[in-house]
């Protein structure tokens, strides 16, 4: 039987990449790159860049899998030269993370994990934490695209 809160948040991350993909179809580069207040905000690029990594992490993390290499920082400085490489990335993410997700065998939600930042500092939280946070930080992300999606097209 399969775990009935994986399978809700299998549920919620595919309505978020559903919205990011949705924020990003369709657009051109100069609207994926733009930072809408300027250099301190994201792109679409990085949200979508950054949420799906993130995602990744801490899926991985919820479900006690070894997570793959992540370069934070670069998350942050990427750029698209167009909406389809950028939909893959979100695709091939998706796909990991659903993967991951259906992997996954019986959980103790209270099992506490460990990662590692790019600072050195460690991060410990719950399985459950873990998971929770991935739900809630992709939907956030994936709001936040959609919103700048619409902001992009409200200024032509």
């Amino acid at each position: 039987m399969t775990d009935p809160i994986i399978e809700a948040a299998g549920r919620a991350v595919d309505q978020a990449c559903s919205t990011l993909r949705t924020a990003v179809a369709g657009l051109p580069a100069e609207a994926l790159n733009w930072r809408p207040a300027g250099d301190d905000t994201n792109s679409l690029a990085v949200l979508a860049t950054h949420a799906m990594y993130a995602t990744r992490l801490l899926l991985h993390m919820a479900t006690g899998v070894p997570a793959p290499p992540r370069d934070r920082a670069a998350e942050f400085a990427a750029t698209a030269g167009g909406a389809a490489p950028l939909l893959d990335l979100i695709d091939g993410l998706a796909a990991e993370c659903a993967a991951v997700l259906a992997a996954a065998g019986p959980i103790d939600w209270g099992t506490p994990r460990t990662r590692r930042r790019d600072d050195g500092s460690i991060v410990e939280m719950s399985a459950a934490a873990a998971l929770f946070h991935a739900v809630e930080h992709l939907r956030g992300h994936a709001d936040e695209a959609a919103l700048t999606r619409h902001f992009w097209l409200a200024r032509q």
